[in-house]
C-alpha cells in the first residue's frame, strides 16, 4: 500500500506542476559571479562569515569604496585599462576568449594600439662554416694550449686527449648541424669526395703542431681515444635514424656540432699513428654495433685517413675487415660492394702503391693478404657466367695487383713455404668446383705452391683422393707445360716420388669399382702421372749428365792451363768418353 501511495503521490505532484514539461535553466557562471558580493564576508579560509558588530571595519571599508568610486571613475573616462588597475567585471563573452583577455577587456574595446604588444625580435647568429671556425685557430695558442695541458695532467694522457679534443670543440662550436651535415654527405657522396672532410680546412700550422703533439701519446691512450671518437660517431648517427627519439624532421640534432671537432681530431690521429687502426681491429669484429652496412662509409673514411699515413696499413684493414664483408650477408648489396671498390681502388691509385704494397707484403708478421682474401678475392673476380655483375670488371682490374701481394715474400724462406702451404689448401678447393675461369686461376696458384716448397708435394699427396678433380686439373697443366713450369720445380725428386704415389692410388680407386664419373677422372690422371714421370726421368739423367760435363769441362780447362803441351788424341779420347 504504502507502494501504491507514493505512486500516486508522484502521480498528485505531477498533476500540481503548472511548468507544462519546462523546467528553468541556470547557468553556474553567472550564479557564482552574483554570489561573490554576498561571499564578500567570507574569512579567507570559507569558514563563515565575519560580523562586524562593533564597527570596526567601517572606516576601512568606506576608504575602500572611495577609491574604487574615483577608480571606475578613471576608467570610465579612459579607454585604456592598465593591468594594475583592478579587476572590472567580467563580459558574457565565451570562456575561450575570456581566457586571451584575462581582465575582462573585450577584443572590441582595446584599442588596435593595445593589441600590438613589444616583441622582441631574435636577432639571428651569423651562419658559421666549417672553413670559418677552422681558419680562425691560431696555432701558436693551440701550441701555448698543449704545453699548459701536458704540464697540468702529466702522466694523464687520456685526459690530455679529451682537452684536446675540447679545444677543437671550442673552436667548432659556433658550425650549426646544417653547415655540417656529416650523414647526408656520406651516405650520399662518393669516397672520394668525403676523403679529406672536415680536417682540410685545417690550416697546414694548426695540423703540424697538432700531429707532432699527438706523435708524444701513448699508443694504448690513442686506442682509447679513436674507440671513443667513434662510438660518438655512431651515437650521433644513431640519433638521425629514421624513427629515432632524438631525431628531427628536416635536420640533424644539435649534437652534430660536436662532430666537427671529433672528426676532425680523430683524422689527425689516424693519420699521424695509423696503427692505431689495426689494434682496433679486434674489438671491430666482436662487437656488433661497429658491423653493419649502415657503419660501412664511417670504416671506410677511418682507412682513408690511415693511408694518409701508411698505405700498407689501409690495405691491411681493407683485407682483412672490409673485404670479408662481400662472404657475409651484405656482399650481395650493390652498395656495400661498390664501397669495398672505392676503397682498393683509391689505395691502388696511389703513386707508387705496387711498389709499397709488394715491400710491406708481410707486416710484422703478417700479410697484408692472407690465404683467406686471395680466396675470397677469387671467387669475386672469377664467377660464374651467369654471377657476373657489373662490378666484377673492377675486381678482374685490381686483381693481378693484389694477386701479387698475396703471393709475394722472399723464396725458400721459412714464412714462404707456411704460406705455400695455406695458400695450396684454399686453391684446390676453388680449383674443383666446376667454374672453367676459377679453376684454370686456381690451378695456375696452385701450381705455384708446389714451386715453392716441396712439402706442398707431400700435402697433395694428402688430398689427392678427395680432391681428384683439383689434382686432374693441376696434373693436366703440369703436362702441358712441362717445359716452363720444369725449371721453376722446388725438386723433381719430390715430384716423381708424388707422381708414383698417385699411380698406385689410381690403381687402387679403380680396382674397387668407384662410379663411372670418378673413374673417368682416376684414368686422366694416371695418364697425366705416366707422362709426366717419363718426362721427369728423363730430365734426371740430362741434368746428371750436364753436370758431368760441366765438372770435367772445368777440369779439362784447368790441365790445359798447367799442361799446355797435351797432344790431340787426349782430347779425343775425352770426347769419346763424353760419348759413352
Amino acid at each position: 500500500m504504502e507502494e501504491d501511495k507514493s505512486f500516486s503521490e508522484l502521480i498528485h505532484r505531477g498533476g500540481e506542476d503548472n511548468s507544462h514539461g519546462w523546467q528553468k535553466v541556470t547557468y553556474v557562471k553567472k550564479r557564482t559571479r552574483a554570489s561573490k558580493n554576498t561571499s564578500s564576508n567570507l574569512l579567507p579560509n570559507g569558514s563563515g562569515a565575519v560580523t562586524d558588530k562593533n564597527g570596526v571595519f567601517k572606516a576601512v571599508e568606506k576608504n575602500a569604496e572611495d577609491r574604487r568610486r574615483i577608480l571606475d571613475a578613471k576608467r570610465a573616462a579612459s579607454s585604456l585599462y592598465d593591468d594594475d588597475d583592478g579587476f572590472p567585471v567580467r563580459s558574457n563573452r565565451n570562456v575561450d576568449d575570456d581566457e586571451d583577455y584575462p581582465n575582462g577587456e573585450s577584443k572590441e574595446n582595446i584599442p588596435a594600439d593595445a593589441n600590438k604588444k613589444d616583441k622582441t625580435k631574435k636577432v639571428k647568429s651569423p651562419k658559421v662554416t666549417v672553413a670559418e671556425a677552422a681558419a680562425k685557430i691560431d696555432a701558436d695558442d693551440l701550441a701555448a694550449f698543449l704545453s699548459s695541458i701536458s704540464e697540468s695532467y702529466e702522466g694523464q694522457p687520456d685526459i690530455q686527449l679529451m682537452r684536446f679534443a675540447d679545444y677543437f670543440g671550442r673552436a667548432f662550436s659556433a658550425v650549426s648541424a646544417a653547415q655540417f651535415p656529416w650523414l647526408k654527405l656520406f651516405r650520399e657522396s662518393p669516397l672520394a669526395k668525403i676523403a679529406d672532410v672536415p680536417v682540410s680546412h685545417i690550416s697546414e700550422s694548426v695540423y703540424k703542431t697538432s700531429v707532432d703533439w699527438i706523435n708524444q701519446c701513448s699508443s694504448e691512450a690513442l686506442d682509447k681515444f679513436v674507440l671513443w671518437s667513434l662510438d660518438g660517431i655512431l651515437a650521433d648517427m644513431a640519433t638521425q635514424q629514421p624513427g629515432s627519439k632524438n631525431s628531427k624532421k628536416g635536420g640533424q640534432p644539435a649534437s652534430s656540432k660536436a662532430q666537427v671537432a671529433i672528426f676532425v681530431v680523430s683524422a689527425m690521429v689516424l693519420r699521424r699513428k695509423p696503427d692505431v687502426l689495426v689494434n682496433l681491429l679486434p674489438k671491430l669484429r666482436e662487437n656488433s654495433k661497429y658491423q653493419g652496412q649502415d657503419k660501412l662509409p664511417v670504416l671506410a673514411w677511418m682507412i682513408v685517413q690511415a693511408c694518409v699515413g701508411d698505405l700498407a696499413v689501409g690495405l691491411y684493414v681493407w683485407a682483412h675487415h672490409i673485404l670479408p664483408i662481400l662472404g657475409g650477408k651484405s656482399g650481395s648489396n650493390p652498395q656495400s660492394r661498390d664501397l669495398v671498390l672505392q676503397l682498393v681502388e683509391r689505395i691502388l691509385a696511389v703513386p707508387k702503391a705496387r711498389g709499397i704494397l709488394l715491400n710491406s707484403a708481410v707486416r710484422k708478421g703478417e700479410r697484408l693478404m692472407p690465404p683467406s682474401a686471395l680466396d675470397l678475392l677469387l671467387r669475386v673476380t672469377f664467377p660464374s657466367s651467369s654471377a657476373r655483375v657489373k662490378a666484377t670488371e673492377r675486381f678482374e682490374a685490381i686483381y693481378p695487383v693484389l694477386k701479387e701481394v698475396a703471393l709475394a715474400g722472399s723464396p725458400g724462406s721459412k714464412g714462404m713455404k707456411q704460406v705455400s702451404l695455406q695458400i695450396q689448401t684454399v686453391v684446390v678447393k676453388a680449383a674443383g668446383e666446376g667454374v672453367p675461369a676459377l679453376s684454370q686461376e686456381a690451378t695456375n696458384i696452385f701450381i705455384w705452391c708446389l714451386s715453392q716448397n716441396s712439402d706442398c708435394y707431400k700435402q697433395w699427396d694428402k688430398i689427392y683422393v678427395d680432391n681428384i678433380e683439383a689434382s686432374v686439373a693441376a696434373l693436366r697443366k703440369l703436362s702441358e707445360d712441362w717445359k716452363r713450369i720444369s725449371l721453376k720445380q722446388s725438386s723433381h725428386q719430390a715430384l716423381g716420388e708424388t707422381l708414383k704415389s698417385f699411380r698406385q692410388k689410381n690403381e687402387k680407386e679403380l680396382s674397387e669399382g668407384v662410379d663411372a664419373a670418378r673413374q673417368t677422372y682416376f684414368k686422366d690422371a694416371d695418364k697425366y702421372c705416366k707422362a709426366i714421370l717419363g718426362r721427369v726421368s728423363r730430365g734426371g739423367g740430362c741434368a746428371k749428365t750436364m753436370a758431368f760435363i760441366l765438372v770435367l769441362t772445368a777440369a779439362g780447362v784447368g790441365a790445359a792451363v798447367v799442361y799446355p803441351s797435351l797432344d790431340a788424341w787426349d782430347w779425343d779420347k775425352l770426347s769419346a768418353v763424353f760419348n759413352t
